[in-house]
């Protein structure tokens, strides 16, 4: 079985939004598990991530990846580091034809980049805390710095704001870095709750910040357990072990 993956119209480069199926990974971690931070198999991640990576034609080799920490650094990717020693950022850009950018998630945003006409892609890990601190924005800036001027997004697959309840401390967390964003909290399924929509608020900063064209695929991570990793509906059943996926994009 092949690696599965969903694309976004928005985005001409080759890249893939993967879920979970069409890898070797069993168990909690079945079965196409990219993370090497979690308890599987190495030898199984490693598998799976070269499956991901050949099914938008990049070498194995060629994908890069983070060691993700919810933050807005971005790094300029020039050439192959190796895997699990990607440096503790957010984001990634390049204008290297054949390298790959790879951002792991299991709730939060993956979120693509792409100018062609500028040979410049980028990648983003966007949880509630990077968009809020500008992870978007400063994948843009250094999409820019290396040329690009007309940059199109997509955001991946995430936590939809039906399954996304937050209290008052991620509310006004988010609020004291972005006011505009109350917009994006919806009242509560529980008093004193809230409903964030985590795709809708990075549609609208990618928009902001001058995009010219945005697309949120608004595919619901902790909805679907068929197809994709979530961190919030393993916490709700009781913990245990987790995957994650994978999304990916490659010149």
């Amino acid at each position: 079985m092949s690696a599965e993956f969903v694309t976004a119209a928005t985005l001409a480069a080759r890249h893939g939004f993967f879920t979970r199926k069409g890898g070797v990974s069993d168990g909690p971690f079945g079965s196409l598990n990219a993370s090497l931070s979690s308890a599987d198999l190495r030898e199984n991640v490693m598998e799976n991530r070269a499956r991901i990576a050949r099914a938008i034609g990049a070498q194995p080799e060629n994908l890069l990846g983070l060691t993700q920490v919810h933050s807005a650094d971005v790094v300029i990717a020039r050439t192959p580091w190796a895997v699990g020693q990607g440096a503790r950022a957010d984001a990634l850009v390049t204008d290297v034809p054949g390298l790959a950018l790879g951002v792991i998630t299991a709730d939060c945003g993956p979120v693509l980049f792409a100018d062609l006409d500028a040979g410049v892609i980028g990648a983003a890990h966007a949880g509630w805390r990077g968009a809020a601190c500008g992870v978007l924005e400063a994948t843009m800036a250094a999409m820019q710095s290396l040329g690009a001027r007309h940059i199109t997004a997509a955001v991946g697959p995430c936590i939809a704001q039906a399954s996304y309840e937050v209290g008052h401390d991620m509310r006004d967390a988010v609020l004291a870095q972005d006011a505009a964003a109350r917009v994006f909290f919806a009242e509560g399924v529980r008093d004193g709750h809230f409903q964030f929509d985590l795709a809708g608020y990075c549609v609208a900063r990618l928009r902001l910040a001058g995009c010219v064209s945005v697309e949120a695929l608004y595919l619901d991570t902790r909805h679907d357990r068929e197809r994709f990793f979530s961190h919030r509906r393993r916490t709700l059943e009781g913990g245990g072990p987790i995957g994650h996926q994978l999304s990916a994009i490659v010149l």
